[in-house]
């Protein structure tokens, strides 16, 4: 592959005026699209093949006036009476029915209830229906006019909170993200001593996440994907992509000072680099397809618009960026090397000069490689401490009231469960079937009253064909708690008490808890993929059992960590004062397994750069320790800057006022920090030295029946020419210093 690769790259190079006319072509094709075909799904939930998405079905069919459909919509308005009143004095009766007056007069409102008052008098509720709401109508000014209405009642001296299904707020995000972004192209500056090469790296990433992502938007025209679909692809291509770009151009720059000429490293640098990139970014691509054994449909599109992102940050990273490196040339390198150039000194002097000063990595790695045990348990102890915590993750598909907690909406809804009771807002609907069922829902509710944690069970009403009657089930806790969770459970499990029917329960709340249920099933399924795929690719990269084995392993350890620390976090409020995101509630259900995805590719990254310089100092000949120490000092450097630019972008998400967000960003932190610092640059090598030779063992028959990747370029050793020596004539090119 290498060999392939390293052409690829210098046809690329060579001809990088149309491989920039064709990137270019690429990205107004995915402008276009986007802008004349994108589309977005609904984002709806409902699963057919859960029990609580058929009864759903059932229940639209035989109760056609439960049934709404996507141009329907609805909100609550929440009133309360002046301190020390009552709603249904004749004064704030007056100011209710001006305010029901109000709303009705909203565009697209097709009715206003009848106003429910709580068991004090003190408020009152009524829920605003919309009709005709399309995919283009901007439900901004509706719910801006109904807050106006609000505001009116508040002027009048009532309280008003506004609720409801268009009034779902997003809180703003904080500028953290962009800042984020600047840090990580401070890190490319001081990491590379060049500002063209930082410049080159980002402008690299950023342009395979742009033709990626218009890529999705376009072809949303045929297949409409939901508002979300682009969180997933946006994390994970802007991370893989400036650690593919990194990793390509910091391999240029130690072939140019090895002395080869700019075309010569181009084309070893995408052969060997190149050939890591191929790998991990096919690693993660099928990963994210992967999520499609899930079967849930959203997961699934979420994982091929995250699987089409990175692998155009990879073919960007093959093509594109040998042509931008063609076009620098050597001002890839810092001012100093390039004075030295002028000068005619070899760098490749200077590097063994450098090399032979101790840097802090290199001690760091010798300290790791002297006492490999003692510093293995240690580090190991500490992160199986730090995931201790996951064992108590619980989950929850959606937040009750909204993810902003100082919007209207959310106040409406506490406003609502302080004065209802808390199911109020999480009303099961469980539907009886079988012959003759007018005679048996009386029997059925009372068995559902006898159940804990029913607030309330009334019999709602049979159908017109006398085969289906629906009980409206209230709960005594909230939608998300797990006594809701529970009495969903116990319904079912009473479902054959009652003969000749049976019992499905449907309603919103028992949609989110199935749907819940299975993410969490799901991602089980998918870590087994995920571990059975990192173990076979890196089986056939490394020609080794116990290394793939030790890599794994340590990404199951970086994912409890970034698992455990969150919990801690968000769930338990342990840093409220450092997070502005609201904590205390259930992790957000499609948290972990897009967690499992982006840290697998990110884990993968560091694993393969890391390990396959030792892989390559070891087949040159050194010793297992010696191989150990080379490698690292390699690439150590360019993996910690990838690791600190992935910590300072996830970290710009961590600031989030959204908890998901928040949460996704804060988890994604502490695993890179895990995996990257932890994993790969203390247990990785101390586990490896403690293996010695056993590390890079392989069964001869199995080595024979894989294929051959060489992400190490050795086809490409045994061909190369010893290199020369830049001197100033080298410079006098087009591509030369400057």
């Amino acid at each position: 592959m290498a060999t392939y690769l390293s052409r690829l790259g210098a046809f690329s190079a060579r001809h990088r005026v149309l491989v920039f006319v064709v990137w270019g072509l690429m990205l107004a094709v995915g402008i276009v699209g986007t802008v004349t075909g994108m589309r977005f799904s609904d984002g709806g939930f409902s699963l057919s093949n859960t029990e609580s998405g058929r009864a759903l079905e059932v229940m639209r069919k035989q109760f056609p006036a439960t049934a709404t459909d996507d141009t329907q919509g609805t909100l609550q308005l929440v009133l309360t009476a002046p301190d020390g009143q009552k709603i249904t004095s004749a004064a704030s009766k007056r100011l209710v029915a001006t305010a029901i007056d109000g709303v009705a007069g909203v565009d697209h409102v097709a009715s206003v209830s009848k106003t429910l008052v709580s068991a004090d008098g003190t408020t009152a509720v009524a829920t605003v229906t919309l009709t005709g709401l399309t995919d283009d109508t901007d439900t901004e000014p509706i719910y801006e006019q109904v807050l106006a209405v609000a505001d009116q009642a508040r002027d009048a001296g009532l309280g008003a909170e506004v609720g409801g299904s268009i009034g779902d707020q997003t809180p703003a995000q904080s500028p953290a993200e962009g800042i984020g972004a600047m840090i990580a192209f401070v890190i490319l500056i001081v990491t590379f001593g060049s500002l063209v090469a930082a410049g080159a790296n980002m402008i690299g990433a950023l342009l395979g996440l742009a033709t990626g992502l218009l890529g999705v938007f376009a072809l949303s025209a045929w297949h409409p994907i939901g508002a979300t679909t682009p969180t997933l692809a946006g994390m994970i291509g802007l991370a893989v992509g400036i650690d593919y770009g990194l990793f390509i151009l910091a391999r240029f720059r130690t072939e140019l000072r090895e002395g080869r000429t700019v075309d010569e490293a181009i084309a070893r640098s995408i052969g060997t680099a190149g050939s890591a990139v191929v790998f991990a970014g096919a690693t993660v691509v099928i990963a994210l397809v992967g999520l499609a054994v899930v079967r849930i449909p959203f997961i699934t599109e979420m994982g091929v618009a995250a699987a089409v992102t990175v692998a155009t940050t990879v073919l960007m990273a093959l093509t594109f960026l040998p042509a931008l490196m063609r076009s620098m040339g050597y001002r890839v390198l810092s001012r100093r090397e390039r004075r030295l150039l002028k000068a005619g000194v070899p760098l490749r002097e200077q590097a063994t000069q450098r090399a032979q000063r101790r840097s802090l990595l290199d001690r760091w790695i010798r300290t790791v490689v002297r006492a490999p045990l003692p510093i293995a348990v240690v580090a190991i102890a500490a992160l199986l401490a730090l995931s201790l915590p996951t064992f108590s993750l619980k989950t929850a598909l959606s937040t009750p009231g909204g993810e902003d907690p100082d919007s209207t909406q959310r106040a409406a809804y506490q406003l609502i469960a302080d004065k209802f009771g808390p199911g109020t807002q999480g009303t099961l609907i469980v539907l009886v079937e079988g012959d003759s069922v007018a005679d048996k829902v009386n029997a059925v509710t009372t068995t559902i009253k006898g159940l804990d944690d029913v607030a309330s069970a009334t019999a709602a009403g049979v159908s017109k064909d006398g085969s289906t009657a629906m009980i409206q089930v209230v709960p005594d806790s909230g939608p998300i708690d797990d006594a809701t969770r529970d009495l969903v459970r116990d319904i079912r499990d009473h479902a054959g008490d009652v003969a000749g029917v049976t019992l499905a329960v449907t309603g919103s709340t028992a949609i989110d808890i199935d749907i819940n249920d299975k993410l969490n099933k799901a991602l089980i399924v998918y870590l087994i993929l995920v571990v059975s795929l990192s173990l076979v690719l890196l089986v056939i990269l490394f020609r080794s059992l116990l290394v793939p084995l030790v890599g794994t392993l340590g990404f199951l350890l970086s994912l409890g960590t970034a698992f455990g620390v969150t919990v801690k976090v968000f769930q338990d409020g342990w840093a409220d004062a450092l997070i502005p995101a609201p904590s205390g509630n259930p992790i957000l259900s499609l948290l972990p397994i897009l967690i499992v995805g982006i840290l697998f590719g990110l884990a993968m990254d560091y694993q393969v750069f890391l390990v396959s310089r030792m892989h390559e100092a070891h087949a040159r000949g050194l010793s297992p320790a010696d191989a150990i120490v080379d490698g690292f000092t390699r690439t150590a450097v360019v993996v910690v800057a990838a690791a600190a630019i992935m910590v300072a972008v996830f970290a710009g998400f961590a600031t989030a006022v959204s908890p998901f967000v928040a949460a996704i960003g804060f988890a994604l932190s502490v695993g890179v920090l895990a995996d990257a610092f932890i994993v790969r640059m203390i247990i990785v090598p101390a586990v490896l030295k403690l293996l010695g030779n056993a590390a890079w063992w392989m069964p001869r028959w199995l080595d024979r029946m894989l294929p051959n990747i060489d992400a190490e370029g050795r086809a490409l050793e045994a061909a190369d020419q010893p290199g020369r020596h830049h001197t100033g004539e080298d410079l006098r090119t087009p591509a030369g210093v400057r």
